[in-house]
């Protein structure tokens, strides 16, 4: 592969009857400006999102064919004029945002993933009418504003997945005060559920699974769980009345969840963030079970680029390693389907075969 690529050649999905099938495509990529980078992608981590934005059964609206990937770690090869901080040959990633107007409220107190303007990384549009192509693919140029440096002592091959999904439970845990001396539950132990244990534990907090059955237990108390709550006993939730400072749901299921039952479990002003994001409604919520404890029921968004370095760096320091299994970009159906079936343990990451 040459340094600085002109054709930006991706797997794409072309049919949404065949949705989780991929064909190799040529596709123009985000027009270039002095403050972008351009990068050769390396790995690709695979999101439970690419499943329910490529699946018409899913979230719907997208436009086809479509390369997906928004958890894309690579090499710097093009760094505009414009742009601090990144070189040439730097090791850097991009995530789930790609691009925001910089001039917003939000842009200006480092909540650029909140923009109104926002763009993601792919089935998007950026403001020229060019269509956001993602990461599995060869190359990828993206605002400075959402290329992330990676550490020395982190692999990109960790680093990855670490740019959605880790990103998506990190910045909920740290806005919300996970730390030491605070009780964290993590409901669902998936892809995200499982970089929540592992960044609630690395942050310093008493951490709690919810898991519906013990067949996880072993890899559970592995990532660092201090306690293991099986949500399908009896009367599970008692023992934790008024408990948990914070509790964040990474379930991708909505029906029969018990939201009720784990509101019931926070400590007074306690939390609980929905960053698993089902394709159906989330059981309604009486006001009333709010103010027996004052609890307060939220979402998430990604995370800031200072959120997103701060945790690559915790990541680095702490020896963070995702659990992964890597394939080749070839194999992305494979890996989609695992996800879809539930196989994945607990990440997929494709690495480039692309030439």
């Amino acid at each position: 592969m040459s340094d600085k690529p002109t054709v930006f050649k991706g797997y794409a999905v072309m049919d949404p009857e065949k949705w989780d099938q991929f064909e190799v495509i040529e596709y123009q990529p985000k027009t270039w400006e002095e403050t972008d980078v351009e990068l050769r992608i390396t790995h690709c981590g695979v999101c439970g999102s690419d499943v329910h934005t490529i699946n018409p059964a899913g979230w719907g609206g997208t436009k086809y064919p479509l390369v997906p990937g928004h958890e894309i770690a690579g090499v710097a090869i093009r760094v505009g004029s414009q742009v601090t901080g990144i070189k040439v040959g730097d090791r850097v990633g991009v995530g789930a945002q790609i691009w925001s107007c910089m001039d917003c409220r939000a842009c200006k107190s480092n909540q650029e993933n909140y923009c109104p303007k926002k763009t993601d990384t792919y089935g998007h549009f950026y403001p020229d009418g060019v269509y956001t192509m993602g990461g599995y693919s060869t190359a990828i140029r993206a605002k400075s504003q959402f290329v992330f440096p990676i550490p020395d002592g982190l692999e990109s091959k960790h680093a990855a997945s670490m740019l959605c999904g880790g990103l998506t439970v990190y910045s909920p845990l740290v806005r919300n005060g996970c730390g030491p001396g605070k009780k964290v539950g993590i409901v669902g132990v998936g892809g995200l559920g499982h970089y929540a244990l592992l960044f609630a534990k690395a942050l310093g907090a008493e951490v709690y699974a919810f898991t519906r059955s013990d067949k996880k237990a072993d890899d559970i108390k592995k990532l660092g769980a201090d306690h293991i709550v099986i949500t399908s006993e009896e009367g599970w939730n008692k023992p934790l009345h008024m408990s948990l400072d914070l509790i964040i749901s990474t379930a991708d299921t909505s029906s029969g969840f018990p939201i009720k039952d784990y509101l019931s479990m926070l400590w007074v002003n306690g939390s609980f963030i929905a960053v698993g994001l089902p394709d159906d409604d989330l059981p309604a919520v009486n006001a009333f079970t709010l103010l027996d404890n004052g609890s307060k029921l939220g979402g998430s968004h990604i995370g800031s680029k200072e959120e997103a370095i701060a945790m690559l760096e915790l990541a680095a320091e702490k020896g963070i390693k995702p659990w992964i299994e890597e394939l080749p970009m070839k194999d992305a159906s494979k890996a989609i389907q695992g996800i879809k079936n539930g196989k994945a343990r607990y990440r997929y990451v494709l690495t480039q075969d692309l030439e």
